[in-house]
């Protein structure tokens, strides 16, 4: 069973070893694409191709499809929360990514300040 939605920064936290997403790496997860690009992205750049390639093949198997429903609920979220926080910058992934955890009922695995105060958000720094 699927117990958590790993946006962005906790997938790259997990993959760093971070000591606080321990608890988290044999929980089975979900993502989708547009978070695996963001986190290619900095595997690429932290730790070089080889290693990205690694982790993206690692993962890809764990996206979830995003229906058009989920798009247009997550840029609506994204404009909320800029509105209520002009500092707040949430990606457009992670925003669709929370929408699309609360579709399949599974907590909304985080770090990201951004969604700190949120319902259904489990958030680790």
């Amino acid at each position: 069973m699927v117990g958590y939605y790993f946006d962005s920064y906790a997938l790259i936290e997990l993959t760093k070893g971070s000591e606080n997403y321990k608890p988290y790496i044999y929980t089975e997860g979900i993502f989708t694409f547009l978070n695996l690009i963001e986190c290619y992205h900095s595997w690429f750049s932290e730790l070089g191709e080889e290693k990205a390639n690694f982790y993206f093949s690692l993962f890809k198997k764990y996206c979830v499809p995003v229906v058009d429903d989920d798009i247009k609920k997550g840029v609506k979220l994204r404009i909320q929360m800029r509105n209520q926080d002009k500092f707040q910058k949430p990606s457009f992934a992670d925003c669709i990514g929370y929408v699309i955890a609360l579709r399949f009922g599974v907590k909304f695995l985080t770090g990201d300040n951004a969604f700190k105060n949120m319902e259904n958000v489990e958030f680790v720094k």
